[in-house]
């Protein structure tokens, strides 16, 4: 099954390197590029691709607000990929609540890319644990933002509100499983049944809700099944 990219950036050095980097993959096809957000739009509602690779910092329109029609639009089935330089964009977290489904540092390794573009096409999400951590724990400690801004629904079960936490902190089905002490399909189970109940699309999402809600706030201790604590 050959993977239909766009790819949405002002610096055209920036799009000719991402377009010969994965037109060179034999299961992935560029489809097009566009130098800002409003093009960008325009393409992904006329290619249909199944991963558009997104910059922020565009002029016309932004990636943020370009990222929010693309997800919003049922008719485009398209899967963001957030490009960021990270330490000089604000705004990657809004991104990932407008609908992104995951981001990447621009300086990403091609082979990182590609891999990126697959798991996002196969419809996960790309958590990178560290990078996410760290760009949600930058967001949660700005004094605006203390107060919890969502609430989780009322239903979710304790193993739910447990898988969704360790999620939260960027584990895999694998690890959840192991942290769980259940089979990984099982583990695999109870995110699907999560993020229905959550009402979002993907881990990303989820996350991000979770650090909305106060149910994990950066900094705090960590639960005693996570094994983590004593390394």
């Amino acid at each position: 099954m050959t993977i239909r990219v766009a790819i949405v950036d002002d610096q055209a050095l920036m799009r000719d390197g991402f377009t010969m980097i994965l037109d060179a993959q034999s299961d992935i096809d560029v489809v097009g590029d566009a130098e800002n957000g409003r093009a960008g739009v325009e393409l992904c509602q006329r290619t249909r691709p199944d991963v558009v690779l997104m910059a922020i910092r565009m002029p016309v329109l932004d990636g943020l607000e370009a990222t929010r029609l693309i997800t919003a639009d049922a008719g485009i089935p398209t899967k963001v990929l957030v490009l960021t330089t990270f330490d000089l964009d604000e705004y990657v977290y809004a991104a990932l609540r407008a609908g992104a489904s995951g981001y990447l540092l621009k300086d990403t390794p091609a082979r990182e890319l590609v891999a990126a573009v697959r798991v996002v096409a196969q419809g996960e999400a790309l958590l990178s644990p560290s990078v996410t951590r760290r760009l949600i724990e930058e967001f949660a400690q700005r004094p605006e933002h203390d107060a919890p801004t969502a609430e989780l629904p009322a239903d979710l079960t304790d193993r739910e509100r447990e898988a969704l936490e360790l999620l939260a902190h960027g584990l895999s089905n694998r690890e959840i499983a192991a942290r769980m002490y259940i089979g990984e399909a099982t583990a695999k189970t109870h995110v699907s049944r999560l993020l229905t109940k959550l009402g979002v699309r993907d881990r990303v999402q989820a996350v991000v809700l979770a650090y909305e809600t106060g149910l994990v706030r950066p900094g705090a201790p960590t639960k005693p099944w996570d094994d983590s604590a004593s390394e």
